[in-house]
């Protein structure tokens, strides 16, 4: 859509990929994707039995952390820079310029007041961002956006 951010979703099982065994575990996934030709990249974390959302701005310079239940993950905020960084010396032959970029580990998010709506927030978190928008959700609304997810996936139409 015109004036959308040009968006790239990783898979789910990338993260646990570079966190665990580092970049040459990944390095083969973008061979065919010029990441750094988009302007945002959504990376979906699972932590073990939670899931959060990591989303790189390629074009406003930061990465941020979403995380529901508001845990500090700095590990995955260093992991996602040695992603850039080992990326562009492989695929561009240069080093990723990191002048005037912010790292956050977001706070001012809506909380998950239960142990099960991980995925949703986590969802929910990169629409938001991809589509640039202020995050205005809260924990109130996982009952519906449950039940919409749910019918764009058997109907096949986004609402």
């Amino acid at each position: 859509m015109k004036g959308l951010p040009k968006t790239y979703a990783f898979n789910t099982f990338f993260y646990a990929n570079i966190s665990a065994k580092g970049y040459n575990s990944v390095k083969r996934w973008t061979r065919k994707v010029d990441i750094f030709s988009y302007d945002m990249l959504l990376v979906p974390v699972h932590l073990s039995v939670h899931w959060c959302m990591a989303v790189i701005d390629l074009r406003k310079k930061h990465i941020d952390y979403y995380d529901s239940l508001l845990g500090r993950n700095q590990k995955c905020l260093d992991d996602l820079k040695n992603y850039l960084e080992e990326e562009c010396k492989d695929k561009k032959k240069q080093l990723f310029n990191f002048d005037g970029w912010e790292f956050n580990l977001r706070k001012d998010i809506p909380r998950q007041l239960n142990g099960s709506d991980c995925g949703v927030f986590a969802c929910k978190f990169a629409e938001f961002a991809s589509r640039r928008a202020e995050i205005v959700f809260t924990q109130e609304h996982m009952p519906y956006y449950r039940q919409r997810m749910l019918y764009e996936l058997v109907t096949r139409k986004l609402l």
